[in-house]
C-alpha cells in the first residue's frame, strides 16, 4: 500500500515512488538538479527557500525540498540514526 508523506510546507510524496533522500550539497547532485531543471524533470517544493534535500525518484525525477534529508528519511520511518551510528563506529 503507497504511503504519502509530507516533505514539507504541505507537499507530499508516494514513498513508493523515491528512491533516494540525498543532501544537495556534492558537484554530482548540483549537476544532477541542474540538468533535471534544463530538462523539465525537477519539481521545485521549497516554497523559495534554500533546497537541503533532493529526492529521486524511480521514474527520473527529482524534487527539491528545504527540509533536512534527516527529518524526510524520518518521515519514511527509516532507521536512520542506527546507520549514522553504524558509520561512525567503524
Amino acid at each position: 500500500m503507497s504511503k504519502l508523506i509530507n516533505i514539507g510546507f504541505g507537499n507530499v510524496v508516494n514513498t513508493d515512488k523515491v528512491v533516494a533522500v540525498v543532501s544537495p550539497d556534492a558537484a554530482p547532485i548540483k549537476r544532477m538538479v541542474q540538468s533535471a531543471k534544463e530538462s523539465g524533470r525537477c519539481i521545485d517544493a521549497t516554497q523559495g527557500r534554500k533546497t537541503k534535500a533532493v529526492l529521486i525518484t524511480n521514474s527520473d525525477m527529482l524534487i527539491l525540498s528545504a527540509l533536512q534529508p534527516e527529518t524526510i528519511a524520518k518521515r519514511f520511518g527509516t532507521f536512520y540514526e542506527n546507520d549514522l551510528k553504524g558509520e561512525q563506529d567503524g
